[in-house]
């Protein structure tokens, strides 16, 4: 992955997405799940919420699922208490990979983690090993059939967007992650139909796998992690 690695990085789980659909929901559904329990059930004063909405209609998400989600999580009963735990560590020859999971079983989670890094060839780190060659940024995509780039660079850098690049015909538009919500409640009131929409991790360089065997074991690695029902995002430099 070069400059519009964050694309490709996308583009992997939303093949994914394609496939295991179910996946996707119980994991948005998760992520819905803990912005409920800490910030409310108001999209309007959740702004963590309001960007998983947004992430969650991107990956086609009926809106009956999202509306569930959301009741359930904010329930007296307050459902199942999931926590957030990020992990860092470096997959084969050196590619930088952060984890991020919501789980209802800490002892699990970490026991899946670790038990992927080893058998393909990487190993966990302790927090920060890798975090500081990633920026945090929202990232939006766009399919560029039909679309004006004129048009929608003016529309996307006047919402406050940082950047837009057209790469293999998909617009893709950087925010800082406090502009995230902005730039995509304007691009959706535009009319733009988004591919993608979420905040990521944006690696400030890139490793570039030759060896064979090290590119199976890292596709292994994450096709491993994508599939953990724990693990909602995964963030890596490697130049695909």
């Amino acid at each position: 992955m070069s400059g519009h690695s964050k694309w490709k990085n996308i583009m992997h789980k939303k093949e994914k997405t394609d496939s295991q659909r179910a996946k996707i929901f119980t994991k948005i559904g998760k992520e819905i799940a803990m912005a409920v329990r800490d910030g409310g059930a108001d999209p309007n004063t959740n702004g963590k919420l309001h960007d998983l909405i947004a992430k969650a209609k991107a990956n086609n998400v009926p809106n009956d699922n999202i509306d569930r989600a959301i009741k359930k999580a904010s329930g007296a009963d307050g459902g199942v208490n999931y926590e957030v735990i990020m992990y860092e560590g470096y997959g084969p020859s050196g590619v930088a990979v952060i984890v991020e999971t919501t789980t209802d079983n800490r002892n699990r989670t970490a026991a899946d983690v670790r038990h992927y890094f080893d058998k393909y060839g990487g190993n966990l780190g302790t927090t920060g090993c890798v975090s500081y060659m990633f920026a945090d940024k929202g990232v939006i995509a766009i399919s560029g059939e039909g679309v004006d780039e004129e048009q929608l660079m003016m529309d996307a850098l006047e919402a406050g967007a940082e950047d837009i690049t057209n790469e293999d015909g998909i617009f893709e538009i950087t925010t800082d992650p406090a502009d995230f919500s902005a730039v995509s409640d304007a691009l959706s009131n535009a009319g733009y139909s988004f591919i993608s929409a979420e905040q990521s991790k944006i690696p400030a360089n890139y490793v570039e796998l030759t060896d064979e065997d090290a590119i199976k074991n890292m596709e292994k690695l994450l096709d491993m992690l994508d599939d953990n029902d724990d693990v909602t995002n995964v963030w890596h430099n490697w130049e695909a």
